[in-house]
């Protein structure tokens, strides 16, 4: 019985995905109580706000605490779901769990409220609440796929910072040097002459300190040029370096789809990436018929997540989860759709038109004979559910 129930609050609170209701709930539920708690602790800075609203800012504080500590509860609770070595007990599971960066980040969202209410003193540590907002990460792959990009990049932006670094001082030295005679309140040495060059290579110019020599307004137009092209440049990386990790990932979420069908398993490497890069991304909600029955069959469909429903008539309903593909006869000739596909559940489907099917099969005429004698065996049969979805464990969602 305890088992059965956390392994439901495991799918709810750790799991998720499109086609469950209460885990998307919670999670929006979360999302929400986090960033009104990032409003009320601004809110609190203003004396006018907290004067009026104090009894009802510090109960809010009171329940979020509480709220944030059995998440964090629960969640090491749940931990001994993940996967794990057999040997390990469940308390060293918990702990190596309590240690992940995303578990340090929940602990911290609240622990600052118990310590400033036992220690008086310490109450300077619930300006920390502001670190509840790094709590979005858990739901935000795009700030999961930053973070991944950051580190990749480490050695590159480590080398921008040490050039960055180099023309701070070389920027602050020349000035030195040029202006100190002219100003030596503001120029009169090295480490004064930092706060300038600071801002003038992020070209941000204050203007609360300036050159007034000839040769000093010249040398800082020079600064102010280069300034504008390195400080490009960790830009440029983190921007290069993000989008190659969002293609990466749906690359190999769409080349494991393609490896694992039926319809393609055992094809060239080559090929199935082929496949994948044509292969075309589609969200539908719950109660959208994808297909009807009778409409132009154009395309074949995968399911990535979530559940579709195939209505055959006379026959009983089929349902398809991940790994299930629809409109397979679609891929040879020009026909109408035999059934009616409907989602279940909110899906991530992925499309390939019949155009570009043909356009592979002459290419490889090997994938077309295939496709023939597969549907051939299995008496043109539209529609499959493949044993495995491996590219599940890469990722969510499609292009998240």
């Amino acid at each position: 019985m305890i088992g059965a129930l956390r392994r439901t609050v495991y799918q709810v609170i750790e799991v998720g995905g499109p086609g469950n209701r209460l885990a998307h709930a919670f999670d929006l539920f979360m999302i929400l109580l986090i960033l009104a708690n990032l409003v009320a602790a601004a809110a609190e800075t203003v004396p006018a706000v907290m004067d009026r609203h104090r009894t009802l800012l510090v109960a809010f504080e009171a329940v979020s605490v509480l709220i944030f500590t059995l998440e964090y509860m629960a969640r090491l609770w749940v931990a001994v779901e993940h996967p794990h070595p057999p040997d390990a007990t469940d308390a060293a599971v918990r702990v190596r769990f309590a240690l992940s960066p995303l578990m340090v980040i929940d602990l911290l969202a609240f622990l600052p409220f118990y310590l400033g209410a036992v220690f008086p003193d310490l109450r300077v540590l619930r300006i920390f609440r502001l670190l509840r907002l790094l709590k979005l990460a858990r739901y935000s792959p795009a700030i999961t796929t930053l973070t991944n990009v950051l580190i990749a990049e480490r050695r590159a932006l480590a080398a921008v910072a040490i050039l960055m670094t180099g023309l701070v001082l070389f920027s602050a030295s020349g000035m030195y040097f040029i202006e100190r005679q002219a100003q030596p309140e503001v120029f009169g040495d090295i480490p004064s002459a930092i706060w300038w060059a600071l801002a003038t290579l992020t070209t941000v110019g204050y203007g609360d300190v300036v050159p007034v020599t000839p040769a000093g307004k010249v040398f800082g137009g020079l600064v102010m040029v280069f300034g504008l092209a390195f400080f490009a440049l960790p830009i440029a990386i983190v921007a290069s370096a993000f989008s190659s990790e969002i293609h990466r990932r749906e690359f190999v979420v769409r080349w494991g789809l393609v490896a694992s069908l039926p319809l393609f398993r055992g094809l060239p490497a080559d090929m199935i990436a082929e496949v994948g890069r044509l292969l075309r991304a589609r969200t539908v909600p719950g109660g959208t018929v994808v297909v009807r029955k009778g409409d132009p069959a154009e395309r074949t469909y995968f399911v990535v997540s979530g559940e579709i429903e195939l209505d055959r008539e006379g026959e009983t309903p089929v349902r398809l989860r991940e790994g299930g593909y629809f409109g397979a006869t679609a891929l040879l000739r020009a026909r109408r759709a035999p059934l009616t596909a409907t989602a279940v559940t909110n899906c991530n489907l992925l499309s390939l038109e019949s155009s570009d099917f043909h356009y592979l099969s002459t290419r490889n005429p090997e994938l077309r004979r295939r496709v023939e004698g597969m549907l051939r065996r299995r008496e043109r049969v539209d529609y499959g559910q493949a044993e495995e979805t491996p590219w599940l464990d890469s990722d969510r969602s499609v292009g998240s």
